[in-house]
């Protein structure tokens, strides 16, 4: 059984058509498979469009956000005891025509595959997205040990065991900590291009570029403080110790020639900065031995 998994929040301008296309491409498989839409709280007529369009449709509330709506995707294609799952978007930027691709790199024995779209064709994306992509996926890479070109993408395809066995816990990197821990427990990651398309109207995640740079900063920070901690508070103590021995350096340097320390509050900063590096440095040793 193939589930091919949508969140959408509010699209009802796409979803009959994505929908739509999806069940034409998946029929001409000739393979098992169903359409399973998750409404993140939407106030208008997405769910509805869904259903009529043939999707079985899971609801929630209220607007949880992607990665709540990402983790209802799982449970439910855990309980449909899916073999394979495609998590496409619903604004309707990937094309349905290339699941097959995806599918059949999973069939070949790849576990997650990924639809990246820096190795296909991008028709549109803004400047602070792509660039906010590309520092994701060298982080990302940074972090897994392998070349990711595009840890961001809506696109992608794994296994049931997937979904089983790595159930997403973050709010915020869901996307990454899917390929994170699915390289981490030794399963096969593997890329594929695919196409972006230029998406119809204004999108909903990008209405401020400069938020949404200052959004990817703190994800950022937040995957490398999560994954690499020896490394992320590494980076800030040996900071705070530079900047302490420095100053110790001066002093020495001005006992030497007049005799004097030059004041002792320089010398209750030094030692303040020192002690504070080795604190943080101590402390990302810690939350390395505790790190799953």
């Amino acid at each position: 059984m193939i589930v091919v998994t949508v969140p959408a929040y509010n699209e009802e301008k796409t979803i009959g058509k994505v929908i739509g296309d999806i069940k034409r491409v998946m029929q001409e498989l000739r393979k098992p498979y169903s359409v399973l839409v998750v409404d993140d709280g939407s106030r208008d007529r997405t769910a509805d469009i869904a259903r009529g369009a043939g999707a079985k449709v899971v609801r929630h509330p209220l607007n949880y956000g992607l990665a709540e709506a990402f983790r209802t995707e799982l449970k439910e294609c855990v309980k449909l005891k899916a073999d394979i799952i495609v998590h496409t978007d619903a604004d309707g930027q990937y094309r349905a025509e290339e699941i097959p691709i995806l599918i059949k790199a999973v069939e070949e024995g790849n576990d997650l595959v990924l639809g990246s779209r820096f190795l296909g064709r991008i028709e549109s994306m803004p400047f602070t997205k792509r660039m906010g992509n590309r520092l994701f996926s060298r982080a990302i890479s940074n972090i897994v040990g392998m070349r990711i070109t595009d840890a961001q993408t809506g696109f992608r395809a794994f296994t049931g065991e997937i979904a089983r066995e790595i159930p997403v816990r973050s709010s915020h990197t869901y996307t990454q900590e899917q390929i994170i821990r699915a390289v981490k427990e030794k399963y096969k990651v593997k890329e594929v291009p695919v196409t972006f398309l230029k998406r119809e109207g204004k999108s909903r995640l990008i209405r401020n570029p400069f938020e949404y740079a200052i959004k990817a900063w703190i994800n950022i920070f937040r995957v490398l403080r999560d994954y690499k901690p020896l490394k992320f508070f590494g980076v800030f103590g040996f900071g705070f110790l530079a900047v302490g021995l420095a100053l110790g350096i001066w002093i020495l340097s001005t006992l030497s020639t007049t005799g004097t320390v030059g004041g002792i509050p320089r010398v209750i900063l030094s030692a303040l900065f020192i002690i504070t590096g080795v604190q943080i440095v101590l402390f990302g040793f810690l939350a390395d031995m505790l790190r799953p």
